[in-house]
């Protein structure tokens, strides 16, 4: 463990590009590693990916661990375990971040497992403590009741997944310059289990929360399937998208890719509406860092309002029909001013 040494970031890249949550940890990995006086690397394997190097010195990097062969071209847990483990055992990182994605998680747990280290799954704070050098690892737990802060004192690298939209890239220094360690995989196609037969997109239009500018969500606190349609309804009128709380999509009122929270989709909008919504930890853990959230319950003490910007007490039945006609006569004037101009 005295030997481990430096915050690394898996970079992960997918077609060509870096996977946004991979420059969010930079941003994160760049405090810890000011705070331990060490240097973040950024680890990146992949099929002609050395392009992508320069992106990652200009969001944090100092260095860079690359592996660039034609069988990492496409993602498999076999192959890119053994390239990360190979560069972890030869250059021992103390702590060692990945985004919780489905290749993320996978490899990530692989990584552990192979290492035989801790590994704090669903991230969403991190910090370090400088006198022993442990990575403060924090996520909800028990139904997201509580915050649980996990360390792993034993065994190292410490290892965590963190969620997409709970970090922050830094901006990008352009021209920034760094140092690149290059190696071989050295792994042949036909001693990997696995094999890449066919890739089938997935042509459907998917509902894409995370990237939405207006998110309007609502809770139980709507009464039902009935009063929920009032969200649906502000959403068009805004141009925005629907999102909902557990609870919601539990009672089946809405499917679980409106889900925001801990269990379901992590989103950071330009305006978040929490509609009926109480504010347990495992929702507002996933719209949090929203620019501007306005908050909507008739509880005065709802645990929402400690994390919105503006709130509202009232009876959300009776004050959403009143701010759809509101936001619908303005726009329309809004338009027709625009029209005549």
């Amino acid at each position: 463990m005295e030997n481990n040494r430096g915050v690394w970031v898996y970079m992960e890249q997918k077609e060509g590009q870096i996977v946004n949550v991979s420059l969010e940890l930079l941003g994160a990995g760049r405090k810890l590693a000011e705070k331990l006086d060490v240097p973040l690397s950024g680890v990146l394997l992949g099929d002609k990916v050395k392009h992508l190097i320069p992106t990652i010195f200009e969001y944090g990097a100092d260095e860079v661990y690359v592996m660039d062969d034609p069988i990492l071209k496409n993602y498999r847990t076999e192959s890119f375990m053994k390239g990360v483990n190979y560069y972890a055992e030869k250059y021992q990182p103390e702590i060692f971040l990945f985004g919780a994605t489905p290749n993320g998680k996978d490899l990530a747990s692989a990584v552990a497992t192979d290492l035989c280290t801790g590994l704090t799954a669903d991230t969403t704070m991190l910090d370090v403590e400088v006198e022993t050098r442990l990575l403060e690892a924090s996520r909800p737990a028990f139904g997201g009741n509580i915050m649980a802060t996990i360390l792993c004192k034993k065994h190292r690298p410490q290892m965590a997944t963190v969620r997409p939209k709970v970090m922050k890239a830094l901006q990008p220094e352009m021209g920034r310059k760094g140092k690149i360690i290059e190696d071989s995989l050295n792994v042949k196609e036909e001693s990997l289990r696995t094999k890449v037969l066919e890739i089938v997109k997935d042509t459907k239009k998917k509902l894409k929360l995370d990237e939405a500018d207006i998110i309007v969500a609502g809770g139980k606190g709507l009464g039902d399937e009935k009063g929920f349609t009032l969200i649906h309804e502000l959403a068009e009128v805004l141009g925005g998208s629907v999102g909902a709380s557990r609870d919601v999509v539990e009672a089946g009122w809405v499917g679980h890719d409106h889900q925001i929270g801990q269990t379901g989709i992590t989103v950071t909008p330009k305006i978040y509406f929490a509609i009926g919504i109480s504010g347990a930890v495992q929702h507002v853990v996933g719209m949090k860092n929203s620019e501007l959230i306005i908050a909507i319950n008739k509880d005065p003490d709802a645990a929402i309002f400690d994390a919105s910007t503006y709130s509202v007490i009232g009876d959300a039945l009776e004050i959403l029909p009143i701010l759809i006609e509101e936001f619908r006569a303005a726009l329309k004037q809004e338009d027709g001013e625009l029209k005549h101009a």
